[in-house]
């Protein structure tokens, strides 16, 4: 057993589930490799245009299986950190690149990798009362996952800081005031909420989201000038798709456009 359930609960919507409930949905080996390569399946299938990460409702996950962490630092400690290369990063970068929007579901409690991961995706429903922590600092270790980045991002590098060597978990509630982004719901609405945010982005124009994925993700490292070439060059191919032509002629004759993702 991976402990990754995958579904389709829609047209165009994969729904991938963290499921090691009596472990805290911990991320062991086999979690984190079935993970991965799902996750490389679900970017490469154009048939699939929207996905929903998740954990159930008491937690998301609360990070690296420790247990299997210290057997891997018994029987060879140089070794041990090799899971940050050979799953948290490609784990992260799929979230945060695959050309098509990706949806945290997070409920309960949610820390270190899981924060990583839940701030990776494009858009996140947050359950109310659900426990953030970025964890690293508890075990001598330090970000993760993205953390580094997509936590300044979303509170300041100031605050980030704090975080991050306090190791201090916090209420999502007070991390939405802080900046983090995203929908807060009762827990019991925090798949459903994020299964229908997902279908609404099925069915809409896929290749313009992946496009404003790429231009938002390059944005803090290019000039004005480059921004405007980027815009440019990724308009222009955009102007030559079916949805971008079946969106105009809706507009026209005062129609819903029917985006196929092409």
């Amino acid at each position: 057993m991976s402990g990754l359930r995958t579904s389709r609960p829609e047209a165009g919507v994969v729904l991938l589930q963290m499921h090691r409930p009596e472990h805290g949905n911990a991320l062991d080996v086999e979690l984190k490799t079935a993970l991965r390569d799902t996750l490389a399946e679900v970017a490469a299938d154009d048939t699939a245009r929207a996905v929903v990460l998740a954990g159930n409702e008491q937690v998301f996950t609360v990070g690296q299986d420790l247990a299997e962490l210290h057997e891997a630092l018994r029987r060879d400690p140089a070794r041990a950190g090799d899971t940050v290369a050979e799953h948290y990063n490609p784990i992260t970068r799929l979230l945060a690149t695959m050309p098509k929007p990706v949806v945290a579901a997070v409920s309960g409690t949610c820390v270190g990798a899981g924060l990583g991961f839940a701030l990776a995706c494009d858009l996140q429903v947050w359950g109310e009362g659900t426990t953030l922590g970025t964890a690293f600092a508890k075990v001598g270790l330090t970000c993760d996952s993205g953390l580094s980045a997509t936590l300044a991002r979303s509170v300041g590098a100031a605050r980030a800081a704090r975080l991050v060597l306090l190791a201090e978990t916090f209420p999502v509630e007070q991390g939405l005031e802080w900046g983090l982004a995203g929908d807060l719901v009762a827990p019991g609405e925090v798949l459903p909420t994020a299964l229908a945010l997902a279908g609404r982005l099925a069915t809409g124009p896929t290749r313009s989201y992946a496009a404003s994925k790429r231009l938002l993700a390059d944005a803090g490292h290019r000039d004005l000038e480059a921004s405007l070439a980027a815009e440019a060059a990724e308009q222009s191919v955009l102007g030559t798709t079916v949805d971008h032509l079946e969106a105009v002629g809706s507009f026209l004759a005062r129609r819903r456009p029917v985006f196929t993702g092409a």
